[in-house]
């Protein structure tokens, strides 16, 4: 971690100044003051990882259709941005996306790549998928884990706690709408740090920070720095 509080990752790096999900854009983060960026992770017909948000590109192609030389030069591989962050000690948030029941190799991919490239202890692996938090601990238990989520899940008890406790993650990723004192205090009851996505309007991120929330993720970087002020 970093020894500012809370910290602040650029979702998707700055998409509003810059396309998201590219180099320039994690870029222009840093260069705000944020201490990384979130990001997300596709797989490539030909087995590259590819770092995009969609399934598909804007024209309307799929991803995982494609071999790395169809792809777009702004769509960045994983490995790309494994050597900026080692060289500018940018703190990581890669989410794995859901792209069906089961885990594929994207998992254990991107583990190992996040290990050779000397990242394991600056990045967090997310998903909204246990199975591919499952997948993820099997792999390399020693890469953090967190578990996203958007809505509460609760049938009779809150599932949360219990799907984080079972998946041994290191923290709750809920939607900024989620949390209060009471999800706060069961973070610290599970020893789970809690991260939230996406803050943009900067009295969210002073409450939330006032909560002692760990980490805020956002498109605005002077809307995260507020938290701070």
């Amino acid at each position: 971690m970093t020894a500012a509080y809370p910290l602040l990752l650029g979702h998707r790096g700055t998409p509003r100044l810059h396309h998201e999900n590219t180099l320039p854009g994690f870029q222009a983060a840093l260069d705000a003051g944020l201490d990384g960026v979130e990001l997300d992770v596709r797989r490539l017909l030909d087995g590259t990882l590819a770092v995009h948000h969609d399934l598909n590109l804007p024209d309307g192609r799929a991803l995982n259709t494609l071999t790395r030389s169809q792809v777009p030069a702004y769509v960045p591989t994983l490995d790309a941005v494994l050597d900026w962050a080692a060289q500018s000690d940018a703190y990581l948030n890669v989410e794995i996306k859901f792209e069906g029941a089961r885990a594929d190799d994207r998992v254990e991919a991107s583990l190992r790549a996040i290990r050779q490239h000397g990242r394991a202890g600056r990045s967090i692996v997310s998903s909204f998928s246990p199975l591919i938090l499952r997948a993820a601990k099997a792999a390399d238990a020693g890469i953090e884990r967190g578990f996203l989520y958007h809505r509460r899940y609760i049938v009779g008890i809150d599932l949360v706690p219990v799907v984080a406790r079972r998946l041994d993650v290191a923290a709750l990723h809920p939607h900024h709408s989620l949390i209060d004192q009471g999800l706060m205090a069961t973070a610290r009851r599970g020893g789970w740090r809690v991260n939230t996505w996406t803050v943009n309007d900067a009295a969210d991120a002073r409450r939330l920070s006032a909560l002692g929330v760990n980490a805020l993720i956002g498109d605005v970087p002077e809307v995260l720095l507020s938290a701070r002020g």
